[in-house]
């Protein structure tokens, strides 16, 4: 293997009878000595049992592949001479049944808002071509069976 990644899920019943199944689903993900509070997603158990305001599995799902995405773009970017301001991804991810009838994340769609500045700046043919390129070489994405579309914002014409 090339690299390996770790993280750290840490969770306890405390109090609550496990039998039943009202125990909370929240529990912590621990990454380089980062904590930061999970949960199952309210949509699949209803809070109190998950909490609202933790990351769920498909949430960091989504947020890990707009990350990579960007983080390729970015290079990318500066390696084609252009100046990013910003950048900001409002992802969706969509569950739907695969052929045996389980969910799973069937399609993410990266909705990308890059700015430019400088005196060199991007057509949107370049940001395309900037998206398709970073799409082609993101580990998450090699990793996902999910559909993924990329819908950038573009500059005015």
């Amino acid at each position: 293997m090339a690299h390996a990644y770790n993280a750290t899920i840490s969770w306890s019943r405390g109090e609550a009878v496990f039998s039943d199944g009202r125990y909370s689903r929240g529990h912590m993900w621990t990454f380089d000595g980062l904590s930061f509070p999970g949960s199952s997603s309210p949509l699949v158990v209803r809070p109190p049992l998950s909490r609202e305001d933790a990351i769920d599995p498909e949430e960091a799902l989504v947020g890990a592949l707009a990350s990579c995405h960007m983080l390729f773009f970015l290079d990318f970017a500066r390696k084609a001479g252009f100046v990013v301001d910003s950048y900001s991804d409002a992802a969706v991810g969509e569950m739907g049944p695969n052929a045996s009838g389980k969910l799973y994340v069937a399609r993410i769609t990266l909705n990308p808002d890059a700015r430019f500045s400088g005196e060199k700046l991007p057509s949107a043919e370049d940001i395309a071509a900037l998206h398709h390129r970073a799409h082609e070489e993101c580990y998450v994405g090699h990793s996902l069976r999910a559909d993924i579309v990329i819908s950038p914002v573009l500059p005015p014409a």
